[in-house]
């Protein structure tokens, strides 16, 4: 657990770092552009070209020395942020600039989380895997709730700027990387001669499609993702049409400490010892926690609801990496969580791209004038301004409510953790030694 603790640590900095850099980054590209399109575009390209390079993302990492994996990818991602700053320094800095860069930073992203989510199953014991999993839960909420803050108060003095961020984003890789040289990761045995890396890719997702239960879990948490991916855009729309921006800001921080709160009880609690309703129940608590947007505006309750909402994000997403750890061969784990992620991390854009156009076009025209329609939605959450992105919010809390108990209505992702059994876990330290039987040495 020791060795987890300090990879943690990294990986902690790395992420407020990365947390500081993304906000300024799209912060600066709506100031210099004004455009909303222009800012979302920053999001697309932070997660979108992760999801599409995951498959052969994992299948190399499961080849590879993880260590070494991530090692390449905190320098990776420190030199294209060092890129950023020097032509920010020079005044050639543009807004395709950033989108490449940051297409850069995912692509690495896509190769460092499988080698991390891997790594840990052998640095942490079996028992504490939920823990740690609340530990990596717990730095991403620290990271979304610190770095917004401190980057709007870097961004405005201007002694510090954009500039001093992406100066400290550097900073934060390097002590990340700093880290992963200390440290020796435990491997897995070493595996038999690997097949062609088509033959790799198509055995990660064999596995799955040969595990429904894993599979159902998969989609469902992919479901979630998609309705967190409409909330995070349609938050800000909804609390503006009849708040200003102070207020938005404080329900934007109360969401992040519920977060926070959320990681730090499961990283010390560890979690039920049968994750599976946990995951389902505090899916439908989530969905539950959206259904105040429907009364009349209120910006106490919006953010009472954001609390609950965020609360219980962590502890589905370390339950269910749990889960996976147990249950995944250590051979196997690159592979097969490259193509989990895949397949929960592909809804996220598509939230990103749908929830403006159908909040501008279908739900806000629908109640902006109080026009009774067939269901008179209007007389159930109002109408007005604001009242369609309500509407969307409610729709979004009774389609994960409904997630919630279809999945513990069918037995087989109920009953997930008895009927599949664990997989084995045998971790060893790789040395320097010339009597090992391993072809290619681990640097650690």
């Amino acid at each position: 657990m020791k060795t987890f603790l300090v990879v943690w640590a990294g990986q902690l900095v790395s992420l407020l770092g990365s947390g500081l850099t993304g906000f300024a980054l799209g912060l600066w590209v709506l100031q210099q552009t004004g455009s909303v399109a222009d800012f979302a575009l920053v999001s697309v390209c932070t997660v979108l070209p992760g999801v599409l390079f995951s498959p052969l993302a994992g299948a190399l990492v499961d080849r590879w020395d993880r260590r070494l994996t991530m090692l390449v990818s905190e320098c990776g991602a420190c030199l294209a942020t060092l890129l950023l700053a020097v032509l920010l320094q020079s005044g050639q800095l543009q807004t395709w600039h950033i989108y490449g860069a940051m297409c850069v930073i995912s692509t690495l992203a896509a190769f460092q989380w499988p080698a991390y989510t891997a790594a840990t199953t052998l640095m942490a014991p079996r028992e504490h895997l939920a823990n740690a999993s609340g530990l990596v839960q717990l730095a991403h909420g620290l990271a979304k709730t610190g770095a917004p803050v401190l980057a709007g108060i870097m961004v405005s003095n201007v002694h510090i700027g954009l500039s001093g961020v992406l100066f400290l984003d550097t900073l934060s890789y390097v002590f990340a990387a700093a880290t992963l040289l200390l440290v020796r990761f435990p491997a897995p045995p070493p595996r038999a001669q690997p097949a062609s890396l088509a033959g790799d890719i198509v055995e990660g997702w064999a596995f799955l499609l040969a595990r429904p239960a894993i599979l159902g879990l998969m989609l469902l948490l992919a479901a979630t993702n998609f309705m967190m991916g409409m909330i995070m855009v349609l938050t800000a729309p909804l609390v503006l049409s009849f708040a200003n921006a102070a207020v938005l800001g404080t329900v934007m921080s109360v969401a992040g400490m519920g977060m926070f709160a959320g990681s730090a009880g499961i990283s010390v609690w560890g979690g039920p010892k049968r994750r599976m309703p946990a995951v389902l129940g505090f899916l439908a608590l989530s969905g539950i926690a959206l259904l105040p947007a429907g009364l009349p505006p209120s910006a106490p309750l919006l953010a009472a609801g954001a609390f609950v909402f965020m609360l219980g994000v962590p502890v589905i997403n370390s339950c269910s990496q749990a889960i996976l750890q147990c249950k995944v061969p250590p051979l196997l784990q690159g592979r097969v969580f490259s193509a989990t992620g895949m397949v929960v991390s592909s809804s996220l854009p598509l939230a990103f791209v749908l929830a403006g156009p159908l909040a501008d076009r279908v739900f806000e025209p629908l109640l902006v004038k109080a026009v009774p329609c067939g269901l008179n939605l209007a007389a159930i959450v109002g109408g007005g301004p604001g009242r369609g992105v309500a509407l969307m919010f409610v729709l979004c809390g009774l389609l994960l409510i409904a997630v919630a108990l279809g999945g513990w209505l069918w037995r087989p992702l109920r009953r997930l953790e008895s009927d599949l059994p664990d997989a084995e876990i045998t971790a060893r330290i790789i040395r320097f030694e010339p009597e090992t039987n391993l072809s290619s040495p681990s640097l650690s």
